[in-house]
């Protein structure tokens, strides 16, 4: 607990340093690192889950998504669209090349594509997040990016404690044997109490019933991250996804929650513009 402790505290200045201040150069080229570190141990995981995977390819499409969230600052998602759909349509294709026994083609294909969906796309949302025109209407992306970090990581903390305290009831044994109902319900009502207050207290452009809305879609999304983070090492009979992080596991053991509340944030700002259009 210590080790968790002092990484977790080590982490905490760089983190709020990228997300306030820093310009959209260094912003991005560390989303990058991180989307080719996340990539690298979902490769390692369906790896060790018997899964032919093709990393290369991989690695370079989570590079692109990255660069295209950039590029399409201010058109709410369209060029990403697009460059999802040259990516759908390219790693299929250069694997007819590259799997040599098609026994593994779907297996290589299909993992390879997941990876790119659940780490690239889903991490980088967090750029347009922070720099897109979203703020124009809700708040400034500094503001949108804390609260959502806000409403995930009290979340984390609560569920854990509420569930070490009064668990009780298994949730999903066979995906995570130690998740209770009670310390989802508990980490659900601290994530939207948290989003509350930091809107209360930092976010004051969007109303109550909007921040309790988004907060609500954020801690579920979350949650469902962190059990769908469970069910791919399950299934790969292994306990962390990495070693990057003493006392955390890897890196996706730490940010599990956000690949799914960050893009289900950023598409819930979306849907909140187009309606007040």
């Amino acid at each position: 607990m210590k080790t968790r402790i002092l990484t977790g505290i080590a982490i905490v200045l760089p983190a709020a340093y990228l997300i306030g201040w820093s310009p959209r150069w260094l912003f991005m080229a560390v989303l990058i690192i991180l989307v080719e570190r996340g990539l690298h141990e979902y490769f390692f995981i369906s790896s060790q889950a018997g899964l032919t995977v093709l990393p290369a390819a991989g690695y370079v499409a989570g590079a692109l998504i990255c660069l295209l969230q950039w590029l399409g600052l201010g058109d709410f998602g369209v060029l990403e669209v697009a460059g999802l759909a040259a990516v759908i349509l390219a790693i299929p294709a250069l694997a007819v090349w590259v799997v040599q026994d098609l026994k593994h083609y779907l297996a290589a294909t299909s993992t390879t594509l997941l990876g790119v969906f659940y780490v690239a796309f889903a991490f980088s949302c967090l750029f347009p997040l922070r720099f897109s025109k979203l703020g124009s209407r809700f708040a400034d992306g500094r503001q949108i990016v804390f609260f959502l970090l806000a409403v995930i990581c009290v979340g984390d903390i609560f569920a854990y404690l509420t569930g070490r305290l009064a668990g009780r009831t298994l949730m999903f044994p066979r995906v995570s044997p130690k998740k209770t109902v009670e310390g989802a319900v508990g980490g659900f009502v601290a994530s939207v109490a948290a989003g509350w207050g930091y809107a209360r207290g930092f976010w004051q452009a969007a109303d109550w019933p909007t921040v309790i809305l988004l907060a609500s879609c954020v801690a579920l999304a979350g949650q469902v991250g962190d059990l769908v983070e469970s069910a791919l090492k399950r299934g790969a009979n292994l306990k962390d996804s990495g070693s990057l992080l003493p006392g955390h596991g890897g890196l996706l053991d730490r940010i599990d929650s956000l690949l799914l509340g960050a893009p289900v944030l950023w598409l819930a700002l979306i849907l909140g513009i187009l309606i007040h259009r």
